[in-house]
């Protein structure tokens, strides 16, 4: 298993997504995006490993919660890297 996390900030802190995509084999499988608010499943296997983990309210409320914790917080040290260059 590989991931990749990311945060989007549109209009500073104001709107900002959390992407968590998970990979097998350089396959993405499952997905979490907080505007969705749950994982959802790319693949037939990925599915039902998005079931397991959208049974689980302890999960979701800890995804939830990475978006300010993740983003939101280091939004101040990121700024300079990547907003600011064009």
């Amino acid at each position: 298993w590989m991931f990749k996390s990311e945060c989007r900030f549109i209009n500073g802190t104001e709107k900002v997504r959390y992407v968590v995509r998970y990979f097998y084999n350089g396959e993405e499988l499952v997905r979490y995006d907080s505007d969705v608010g749950r994982y959802v499943g790319l693949t037939p296997f990925g599915e039902k490993v998005a079931l397991n983990w959208n049974s689980d309210p302890a999960e979701l409320e800890h995804r939830r919660a990475a978006v300010n914790t993740v983003c939101r917080n280091n939004y101040e040290a990121s700024t300079p890297f990547l907003v600011e260059r064009r």
